[in-house]
């Protein structure tokens, strides 16, 4: 059962005290699994109530254009990158924001950052970077339940897809195990053409076969949308279970296709093989390993593996590899959290979410893998720098990292030296100048692709941050190498 300790487990505990009292379903249980009789590990600053200055030290007022000099943007450390805007929580009517991803619309090049927050998902028009414009929050499915505190967004073309952790307890039935939730949210985004203020947001489609989710997947250049880390009532991808939640067995990604009719996403298949998965990245491989050219390859972030998938046909997957990068005995101490892959599809950058705050580690770490040979990939290098931060998702485009980190805000490496093992930083911007504690509490996203150096960097406690990087990389190698729908094919949270 070791998969089903973060999802499954936490499914289950919420069943049997539905009648008692409130307990959420999540990929990170009330009470870590992990860390028997703990506290709530993320959202552990969460009281729905803001101050006027953020737990990270940042006041709740919009800030803009503030460049970074002698190593500080204001009161922020930084390195290379400037703020082009600040947006705090109560602007886009939040109380707690955890994932973005974005949309850029090929009429108008219009921009907006879709943020993932406690009250739902809010949009904000970035395209003037120093002046965002708040376009309003289409509510959550559930809401006010616990499982908010978890969201993630991906775009194809011009619609968008949420999920959320979030279910409704009240509706659980114990003689059939069924459980209303989230579900996936399927929203139009050209809704917001024309938009120069808060718009009433309006709900395209919503699917209902998935009752929550952690994390969402897309290969845009297939038109293939993953759905990890799912308590659904599919029969094609599991067992339910009378007396508990519906679950589908193991968490697996159910697949989706979304090109044929971007807002009604067809079932395509699940890839459960290898149990609970908690985010996972889908490309139509393009890398050195001949044997692999043109299929859809996955990298799922399992719990304690790196687990490489071909999903060609999405119902009948294959795992190819399943990569492990601590001794046994530590296997209970890690959590493979989320990574990237580089733009030839040569090599994966992997973060663990739980290495640093139980001791596998002593200082952040980002794990490189060779991926020249995919059916003996292999760990080549460990990234550290002395930060005792936490790292969270992390998206590569023109051979940068982009790497959020939790209490040091957003960090930026170079790439170009994969190959050794190494990368080497280029930038950061630290959006929680307060500490740099090892604790789940700052930075939670960031989206690198609207281009020109333009980030968007999500901040739980504190809202969203713009930012304008001048970062290079020394390697031209990757620029151009893959298109834009494999550069963004993937997942986080």
């Amino acid at each position: 059962m070791r998969h089903l300790t973060k999802a499954a487990l936490g499914g289950i505990a919420a069943a049997a005290l539905v009648a008692a009292t409130y307990a959420p379903v999540s990929a990170h249980p009330g009470h870590d699994l992990k860390n028997p009789g703990t506290e709530q590990l993320k959202g552990v600053n969460y009281t729905g109530v803001l101050g006027e200055v953020s737990p990270g030290g940042v006041p709740m007022e919009a800030m803009s254009d503030v460049r970074c000099e002698d190593g500080m943007a204001g009161i922020f450390p930084c390195h290379k990158v400037d703020l082009a805007s600040f947006t705090p929580l109560p602007d886009m009517e939040a109380t707690f924001v955890n994932d973005v991803w974005g949309w850029e619309d090929e009429q108008t090049g219009m921009q907006v950052a879709i943020v993932g927050s406690f009250e739902g998902t809010a949009f904000v028009d970035v395209t003037d970077g120093s002046n965002p414009v708040y376009l309003g929050t289409l509510e959550s499915q559930v809401p006010g339940d616990y499982g908010n505190i978890w969201g993630d967004i991906r775009v194809y073309e011009d619609t968008a897809y949420i999920g959320s952790e979030a279910i409704d307890l009240g509706t659980y039935d114990p003689a059939t195990g069924e459980i209303e939730g989230f579900g996936i949210q399927v929203v139009d985004l050209t809704q917001f053409r024309g938009a120069t203020g808060e718009v009433d947001v309006e709900l395209t489609n919503h699917l209902d076969d998935v009752t929550n989710s952690h994390n969402i997947s897309l290969n845009e250049e297939t038109g293939r949308m993953y759905v990890v880390g799912s308590v659904y009532n599919v029969e094609e991808c599991g067992t339910p279970n009378p007396g508990f939640p519906v679950l589908n067995g193991n968490g697996g990604a159910i697949v989706y296709d979304v090109a044929g009719d971007p807002h009604n996403p067809e079932f395509l298949g699940c890839l459960t093989e290898d149990g609970y998965t908690h985010d996972i990245q889908c490309v139509e491989y393009a890398g050195p390993d001949a044997d692999y050219t043109g299929r859809e390859i996955c990298i799922g972030s399992n719990e304690d593996t790196v687990t490489l998938y071909d999903a060609t046909d999405p119902a009948d997957p294959r795992v190819i590899d399943r990569l492990t990068y601590v001794d046994e005995d530590e296997l209970d101490d890690i959590y493979t959290h989320q990574g990237w892959l580089s733009e030839d599809h040569s090599f994966f950058f992997l973060g663990d979410e739980l290495d640093e705050i139980n001791g596998v580690v002593t200082e952040r770490s980002t794990y490189i893998w060779d991926m020249t040979d995919l059916d003996d990939a292999r760990l080549v290098g460990t990234h550290t720098d002395g930060s005792s931060s936490i790292d969270h998702n992390m998206f590569v485009k023109d051979s940068l990292l982009y790497q959020a980190n939790y209490t040091s805000g957003l960090w930026i490496y170079d790439t170009w030296k994969k190959e050794q093992g190494r990368v080497t930083m280029r930038g950061y911007f630290d959006v929680f100048p307060a500490n740099d504690e090892t604790v789940f509490a700052g930075s939670w996203g960031t989206y690198p692709y609207f281009g020109d150096g333009k980030v968007v960097v999500t901040s739980s406690d504190e809202g969203v941050f713009v930012v304008q990087s001048r970062a290079k990389s020394s390697d031209n190698s990757d620029k151009g190498n893959g298109r834009a729908g494999q550069g963004r094919g993937g997942s986080t949270r």
